[in-house]
C-alpha cells in the first residue's frame, strides 16, 4: 500500500505531466496576453536602464563606439563641473520653493471646497485643469508672454504706474515665473488633500466646538493631524515632479537655462550634455546621479516620517 503511494507521488516524465509542465499549459493563454506587455517592459524599460548604467562609465557620443572610461564621469561631475553645480543650486532651489507653496496653496483650496459650497464639482474640475495643462509646451509659451516685458503682468501693473522689469530675462526674477507656474499647477494635490478631507469625522470638529476651539484651533489640531498621510503622499511626488521638471524651463529660457543659468535646471543640464553637445556617457552618469538623489530623498522621507505622520492606528 505504501508502495503504491510513493509511486503514485512520483511525476510520470515519460508522459511529460510534470508539475512545470501542467502549469504551464493551464497559463499559457496568460503569458501569451501578457507577451506585449512582457516585451515591452524588457525592451523598452530594463534594457535601456541597463545600457544607460553602462554608458555612464564610458565616453559615448552616438557616433563613435563607447570607450570605458571608468568613473571619470562621475569625477568630473563632483570636481570638475560649474554648470553640474549650478544646476543643482537652481534645481535645490526650485524644489524648496515650489513644492511647500504648491501643497499649501492646494491644502487651502481644498479647504474651502470642503465647506459644502454649490457647484463643487465644477470648481474641482476647473482646479485641476491646470495640472492636466501646465507641463504642456503651449502653457509654457503662453506663460513666457505673460511675463515679458509687454506682456499681460505688466500690463496690470501699468494701471497702477508701476513699471515693471522683463521678468524672464531678469535673473533675479526668472526662476520664480517658474516656481509660480509649478504653483499654478495645484490641482492635483488639491484633489487628494480634498478626498483626505472629507474622511475626518465631523463630529471631531463638533467636540471641539462645544469646548470653545475656533476654527485656526481646529485645523492645527485636528485637521493637519489627521491629514499627515495625505501631506506624506503629496509632498513624495510633487517633490519627485519637481526634480524631474523639464518643459517649462526649456521652452521659456531657450534651452540654455538663460538668463546667466538662472533656470538651468538639472533636467535641462542633462538634457543639454546628450542632445545638443552628443556627451552620452556624462549624460547618462548624471542622470543616474539624479535618480541616486530622489531615492535618497524618498528613503530619507519614509525614515522620518515616523515622527510627524500620523496614522489611525
Amino acid at each position: 500500500m505504501a508502495v503504491n503511494a510513493a509511486e503514485a507521488a512520483v511525476p510520470d516524465a515519460a508522459s511529460g505531466n510534470s508539475i512545470w509542465s501542467r502549469a504551464w499549459q493551464n497559463h499559457a493563454p496568460g503569458y501569451l496576453f501578457l507577451l506585449p506587455w512582457f516585451i515591452g517592459f524588457f525592451g523598452l524599460t530594463v534594457g535601456p536602464i541597463i545600457t544607460s548604467f553602462y554608458l555612464s562609465f564610458t565616453d559615448f557620443d552616438l557616433l563613435t563606439p563607447a570607450e570605458w572610461v571608468g568613473v571619470d564621469n562621475y569625477v568630473r561631475m563632483f570636481t570638475n563641473d560649474r554648470s553640474f553645480a549650478a544646476s543643482m543650486r537652481v534645481t535645490f532651489f526650485f524644489v524648496i520653493f515650489s513644492v511647500p507653496l504648491k501643497l499649501a496653496f492646494a491644502l487651502g483650496v481644498a479647504v474651502l471646497l470642503n465647506r459644502g459650497m454649490k457647484g463643487l464639482p465644477l470648481y474641482r474640475a476647473l482646479f485641476y485643469l491646470p495640472s492636466l495643462l501646465g507641463a504642456s509646451v503651449a502653457i509654457a509659451i503662453l506663460w513666457r508672454q505673460i511675463f515679458a516685458r509687454d506682456g499681460l503682468v505688466n500690463d496690470v501693473l501699468s494701471i497702477f504706474g508701476i513699471v515693471g522689469p522683463s521678468w524672464i530675462s531678469n535673473p533675479n526674477y526668472s526662476l520664480w515665473t517658474l516656481i509660480i507656474l509649478s504653483i499654478w499647477q495645484f490641482g492635483s494635490p488639491m484633489i487628494i488633500f480634498l478626498a483626505g478631507l472629507r474622511q475626518i469625522p465631523q463630529d471631531m470638529y463638533e467636540a471641539a466646538s462645544l469646548d470653545g476651539a475656533g476654527k485656526w484651533r481646529q485645523f492645527v489640531k485636528i485637521t493637519l493631524p489627521l491629514l499627515t498621510p495625505v501631506v506624506f503622499f503629496n509632498a513624495i511626488i510633487q517633490t519627485i515632479e519637481a526634480f524631474k521638471s523639464f518643459t517649462p524651463a526649456f521652452i521659456i529660457s531657450g534651452g540654455t537655462g538663460a538668463p546667466i543659468n538662472s533656470t538651468l535646471f538639472y533636467t535641462l543640464y542633462l538634457y543639454n550634455e546628450a542632445f545638443s553637445f552628443f556627451r552620452m556617457g556624462y549624460a547618462s552618469a548624471l542622470a543616474w546621479f539624479l535618480l541616486l538623489l530622489i531615492a535618497c530623498f524618498t528613503a530619507f522621507s519614509f525614515l522620518t516620517s515616523k515622527y510627524w505622520v500620523h496614522y489611525d492606528d
